[in-house]
């Protein structure tokens, strides 16, 4: 029984805890459905759960034509911002209503059909969201693929989810380098077994492409003889998209999301989770390409009646640290949505937020950080800089939406620092020791959600319900296994303390190396880290840390490296002394944020390792690989 005192939170978690079949269905009231739902809570033949099964809807009908019809057509839906290329525009909902319904005939052109799969690989542009957005107006599954993807990994992607029609842009833009999309895609497709049966090209002024004949076409030439169709009634069991987890290489996995539970989960999460209404600027500082793409940059603030910002840039050198600020400004963001590492960047760049001054943000309301763990330093940099409410706040690429985090929609609950918050109404988390038995609070372990996940989870792996079945729902019976560890404290409110892999073994001794990062970033000149457990002969597994200075820091790497050993075994213990601390100038992460500690920990073991795709700067392993050669 959680002990938070909020009883309008606790009672709203107790009720979804006990009745969720009940709860969903009062959630559900508040959509426009083609047939309401009746069968609120099913089982199905993958041995798991269904939501809604008998009801109808569509999801871009929710998202656009029923916002024109509460009065919000002249709102703006979309705001296009784009620092490389110096250019911005707007779109209404009526205008993005009637480009997406015409991008939906274009589809239906080329027999795009209902159940059929459309592979998206486009930069951060508003055609990316309206090539989504025709999809699921034609009842078509769409798997956006993060662009500039590597051909291999776009062709593996293209056989497993075998579309019929690839839409795609002449070129992305990183800061200031022009990326060719069409020559990858072009690879991709000679390599692989699916063919689709066409292409859609964007033409971009930076880097046109050479079309192929009789499959190309020009995106710009079939918008100007489209003509807008209404929506396609679908099932809400029908698959909405596709999206393959990053960082995969080999066989992918490929989440499968709904329609009916997703939109559920999107119109609540945004004003319980959020705390948004009508008519407010919600920004997502993601990738459509990213799960935060699909849900808080597409699907969730338009379903919502808000207004959201595609930004094709980066927090820092576009032009400089102050990019968010401005964005934030400009637009009049009342909420800002981004990964820590984003804020990591921006304090190494601006440790005393100088920039921050240059700016209005009278209209920004709160900050949320997910995506990986929010460490206390980057916390409480926000917190002082800014003056705003910091909201951690924890989910998957599985889920959807957020498990933990701070319901301001309910109750305004205090934030802990280290902690990603409460459970979200929906998720009934519990820690789990090694067989699968809850243990008390404050102790570490599994954490799993109790089955029936809420609605807007995944609902199997793509051509592959066995993966499914083996790598969420068989550990431990009647249970879905995060693959994350960590504890829940007194209060009701959960710890994330790093996957479960990421615990390490010294001497017998379990020691999490979250714990050990929370230690080394609260050092005044750090401004991000990572540790990792690498092999030892004596003691099975020994602690190896990683730290990047900020800006101007003038202390000597060697006196650093004191002071950090001696925090570590000051706050934790000898037995967590470091065996070496490596002052580098940045960590290999993928472009959504994640560092690549396992491939880290590879490296330095001396182990192969494979350098996953979605990597932000592959020049950044040829530095490690020096740096750990000279140590070993």
């Amino acid at each position: 029984m959680l002990r938070v005192k909020a009883m309008n939170y606790v009672d709203t978690y107790e009720l979804s805890k006990h009745s969720p079949a009940e709860f969903w269905q009062k959630q559900a009231l508040e959509l426009p459905w083609f047939k309401q739902p009746s069968q609120i809570l099913s089982t199905n033949q993958q041995k798991s759960y269904d939501w809604f099964s008998d009801g109808k809807l569509n999801t871009s009908y929710i998202a656009l034509d029923y916002q024109i019809e509460q009065g919000r057509g002249e709102q703006t839906a979309l705001i296009y911002d784009s620092p490389v290329t110096g250019q911005q525009k707007s779109y209404s909902f009526n205008q993005l209503c009637h480009e997406v319904a015409k991008f939906a005939d274009v589809l239906q052109n080329q027999a795009v059909s209902k159940g059929d799969r459309v592979l998206i690989y486009m930069p951060m542009i508003p055609e990316a969201v309206i090539a989504m957005l025709a999809c699921a107006r034609l009842g078509a599954i769409h798997s956006v693929v993060f662009g500039g993807f590597a051909p291999n990994e776009l062709a593996i992607r293209i056989d497993d989810a075998t579309p019929k029609v690839i839409v795609t842009a002449s070129c992305g833009i990183e800061i200031s380098k022009v990326i060719p999309y069409k020559p990858l895609v072009d690879k991709a497709i000679e390599h692989c077994n699916a063919k689709p049966q066409s292409c859609i090209v964007l033409q971009r002024e930076q880097c046109p492409a050479t079309l192929i004949a009789e499959r190309d076409f020009d995106w710009q030439a079939l918008m100007a003889t489209a003509t807008p169709i209404p929506p396609v009634p679908v099932n809400a069991t029908d698959p909405l998209y596709i999206l393959y987890t990053s960082g995969t290489t080999g066989t992918p996995k490929g989440v499968v999301r709904d329609n009916g539970g997703h939109a559920v989960a999107m119109t609540y999460s945004m004003k319980t989770v959020y705390g948004m209404k009508p008519g407010d600027v919600f920004w997502a500082a993601s990738d459509v390409g990213w799960v935060v793409g699909h849900s808080y940059i597409v699907y969730a603030p338009l379903m919502s009646g808000c207004t959201t910002i595609v930004y094709e840039g980066k927090p820092i050198k576009t032009p400089d640290a102050g990019a968010f600020w401005r964005v934030c400004s400009e637009h009049k963001v009342n909420a800002l949505f981004t990964a820590p590492t984003a804020f990591r960047a921006i304090c190494k760049e601006d440790p005393e937020a100088e920039l921050i001054n240059n700016y209005d943000l009278s209209s920004l309301k709160r900050l949320y950080l997910a995506g990986e763990r929010l460490d206390p330093a980057t916390y409480t940099w926000l917190k002082e800089k800014t003056g705003l409410p910091v909201i951690d706040h924890w989910w998957q690429t599985e889920t959807g939406w957020a498990i933990a985090g701070s319901p301001v929609g309910i109750e305004h609950l205090p934030t802990k620092s280290g902690s990603a918050g409460v459970p979200i109404p929906g998720y009934q988390v519990e820690i789990l020791d090694n067989q699968g038995q809850q243990i008390p609070a404050g102790q570490e372990g599994i954490i799993a959600i109790k089955l029936p996940l809420p609605p807007g989870c995944l609902q199997t792996i793509w051509r592959n319900p066995e993966r499914f079945q083996a790598g969420y729902l068989n550990t431990y019976d009647g249970y879905y296994i995060t693959g994350d560890g960590g504890y829940i404290d007194d209060d009701g409110y959960l710890y994330i303390m790093g996957r479960t892999d990421d615990v390490i073994n010294v001497a017998g001794h379990r020691m999490s190396t979250g714990e050990m990062e929370e230690v080394l970033s609260s050092h005044d000149a750090v401004a991000e880290c990572a540790v990792i457990g690498i092999n030892c002969p004596l003691k099975g597994q020994i602690p190896f840390g990683l730290v990047v200075t900020k800006n101007g820091v003038n202390l000597a790497d060697s006196e650093l490296i004191t002071s950090l050993k001696s925090s570590i075994r000051e706050e934790i213990g000898a037995i967590a002394t470091l065996k070496e601390i490596l002052v580098v100038e940045r960590l290999p992460k993928t472009r959504s944020g994640k560092i690549l500690r396992k491939v880290m920990r590879q490296m330095v073991d001396g182990e192969q390792y494979n350098v996953p795709s979605t990597i932000d700067d592959p020049e950044i392993i040829t530095e490690l690989d020096a740096k750990f050669n000279q140590l070993s």
